[in-house]
């Protein structure tokens, strides 16, 4: 098989190649660019699950970031096991085809314990006195300590959050050479999430994000430079484009004020109770699943829903077949935000109760998405929560604001202007626009 390389750029699109990514705008003259139809969700796991199986999450089961589990009666996102993606992946099957095929997962989603020959992915080390050390997680094990040797510690804390800097991107960018220097893989995955953080935060606003814009187009140069020494096929490709948004919709909120939701009170703070709730939604950037315990109030709940501003579909189960979303994990309804809204996950109605993970980077915790991680309320009271840390006192990192309004950029809707939707960069001709279904053949062919 060919030596073949995808790099995943987050949130690329056509309208950020030129000025500020002059190798981009030079590279593409040379080769093709498409379109990709945005589908839905427009949201990391949910797409990358389809580049690499070349099925829709009707099939493959990915709905989302997360989703409610309704055996464990939790709401779950981030998850890593491969095993939650539930169809053939591109690895598989090439194995199949040639013995001596090897695939490299670089911080792909959906990394951990999977059939690709060597992996890494974000992992932190939590400790028993509650501290969260930024770390990684790799197979083979030793790889995680030979590239961290070589590189330093991977840069969790700039991976996302407040912190979130083109430090991470440019460790995947250079563990992604080491492991293909040393092992030669046949296929490699490579994932470099740098622009998601400033086209959340301030859209695509050029006056603001043509640092990063200059930073991933280095990145991407210096990797295509590597492999195409290796005389690898390349293929650039983003999952979604981000367009600009200024209308968040607290959605529980709405919910809790139809008595649809379960509230706990710990501490005098408010904690969203799914298993206990009529009603609730797990949010993610522009589309929310609502899971209902009580299937007699279903027409209540859309006649709430429709009255909803910034809503743009409501889709119940039998809709849903349309937009390739039904399966057991999706919501008894998906809703899709118009343009210029998303929906928060937010459930409290005074902050004072807002629960303890709101304030802190949590993403296991919180019952849904929340962007607002990538802002600070105040640099000196960071600052003193690490004073504490490096003292050796217990400390929590509540420094994330609660205003969702500061969020200027998003994803996850199918109806998009074609400059914010993903694109696709390679040496195949390729029609204008593409199916995110035909990215996994075009793959293939690139093997082939």
């Amino acid at each position: 098989m060919n030596k073949t390389v995808v790099i995943d750029v987050v949130g690329l699109s056509a309208s950020l190649i030129g000025t500020h990514t002059p190798f981009l705008k030079n590279y593409i003259q040379k080769k093709n660019l498409s379109t990709i139809d945005p589908m839905l969700p427009a949201v990391t796991t949910a797409v990358q699950s389809t580049y690499v199986t070349g099925k829709w999450p009707s099939e493959h089961g990915i709905v989302g970031n997360g989703w409610y589990d309704k055996e464990d009666c939790e709401i779950k996102f981030w998850k890593q096991s491969n095993k939650l993606v539930q169809s053939e992946k591109i690895w598989e099957k090439a194995k199949k085809t040639d013995p001596d095929f090897t695939c490299a997962k670089m911080f792909w989603w959906y990394n951990m314990y999977s059939a690709a020959d060597y992996a890494v992915t974000p992992r932190p080390n939590y400790l028993a006195d509650g501290r969260k050390l930024p770390d990684c997680y790799s197979h083979p094990a030793e790889l995680r300590d030979e590239l961290q040797e070589k590189l330093g510690q991977f840069p969790l804390f700039q991976f996302w959050g407040p912190g979130a800097n083109i430090k991470s991107t440019q460790w995947i960018a250079d563990a992604s050479m080491i492991v293909d220097e040393k092992y030669n893989p046949t296929l490699s995955l490579i994932y470099l999430p740098h622009l998601d953080y400033c086209l959340q935060k301030f859209g695509p606003d050029f006056s603001k994000i043509s640092k990063e814009l200059i930073e991933i187009d280095q990145v991407i140069a210096s990797l295509v430079e590597h492999f195409e020494k290796k005389n690898a096929r390349i293929i650039i490709l983003s999952e979604y484009g981000i367009a600009p948004v200024n209308h968040p919709i607290h959605i529980n909120r709405l919910l809790r004020e139809q008595d649809m939701l379960a509230i706990r009170v710990e501490r005098d703070l408010e904690l969203l109770d799914p298993g206990a709730s009529k009603a609730f939604a797990v949010a993610d950037h522009q589309i929310a699943h609502i899971y209902i315990n009580d299937n007699s109030i279903i027409n209540k709940v859309r006649k709430i829903l429709e009255k909803i501003p910034g809503i743009e579909l409501i889709l119940d189960k039998n809709a849903q077949k349309e937009y390739h979303i039904d399966h057991a994990r999706s919501g008894d309804f998906v809703l899709v935000a118009d343009e210029g809204s998303w929906f928060t996950y937010y459930h409290w109605m005074d902050d004072a109760k807002a629960p303890d993970y709101a304030r802190c980077v949590d993403i296991h915790k919180k019952p849904g998405y929340d962007p607002v991680e990538m802002f600070m309320t105040s640099k000196l009271r960071a600052a003193y929560k690490l004073l504490r840390k490096k003292m050796g006192f217990r400390y929590v990192m509540d420094v994330i604001p609660l205003d969702a309004t500061l969020i200027k950029g998003s994803h996850g809707r199918i109806s998009v202007p074609s400059e914010f939707c993903p694109v696709i960069i390679t040496n195949n001709s390729l029609s204008k626009r593409i199916s995110p279904t035909d990215v996994s053949q075009i793959i293939w062919d690139n093997l082939n």
